[in-house]
């Protein structure tokens, strides 16, 4: 079953507290990208959202709890960590289109919406992980989390019977892992400076070759 996230009314004090967090999240997110995770201290990133230290550690508990709460909101699923990935309706939207090479186009718009507001923390976070066993912890799941749809995607493909004759789905969904990763995106659009479109056209050309056998049929608004 499906699950969405039920609106609830909040009162004064939530209002304030949940506006408190937002602002924490923002202003975090901006020093993290700006200064590294490491140079970043809580007392820093506390002036910075104008709120005391104890705030920050009460509401958040580590720097690692700022820094997954940053990704949560820039990747978007702030509020549905209780909704296991493969339920959550964008997902279910995407393997249920019935053309595969316009849901292979439907996944990299996914992306590169997700991309384009998080490609900065996710390297923060990667880069992080390689010294931090805590945040290794923290960049696996969200690996896990997006392999997880990647194999799902492929594996539509492979029931169907249009993924590509001699193509594994586990080489299928290493190759789509590598095409749609952060790295890539930042190697491109962060580093080479590819507008977002050009990226996702790109990595459809890509994709469709790969994991369908041949070119798209058109290029897709």
């Amino acid at each position: 079953m499906v699950q969405a996230q039920v609106p609830t009314r909040l009162d004064g004090r939530s209002e304030r507290s949940r506006a408190t967090r937002a602002r924490v999240v923002a202003a975090a997110s901006e020093l993290f990208v700006r200064e590294g995770y490491s140079a970043t201290s809580i007392e820093a990133l506390a002036r910075a959202a104008g709120v005391g230290a104890q705030t920050v550690y009460y509401g958040f508990g580590t720097k690692k709890g700022v820094l997954a709460a940053c990704l949560s909101a820039a990747v978007g699923d702030a509020g549905l960590r209780a909704v296991p990935v493969l339920d959550r309706l964008t997902v279910h939207a995407i393997l249920a289109e019935p053309d595969p090479d316009l849901r292979l186009f439907r996944q990299v718009r996914a992306t590169a919406d997700v991309l384009g507001r998080a490609a900065g923390l996710l390297d923060v976070a990667r880069a992080a992980a390689a010294v931090d066993p805590d945040l290794a912890e923290l960049w696996a799941d969200y690996d896990a989390e997006r392999r997880a749809v990647l194999r799902a995607l492929v594996g539509s493909l492979a029931r169907e019977g249009s993924l590509r004759a001699g193509l594994t789905p586990t080489a299928a969904t290493d190759a789509a892992a590598v095409v749609l990763g952060p790295e890539t995106w930042t190697a491109l659009v962060t580093h080479r400076g590819w507008r977002a479109l050009e990226w996702a056209r790109w990595a459809h050309r890509q994709l469709a070759a790969e994991l369908l056998g041949r070119l798209p049929d058109d290029e897709h608004p």
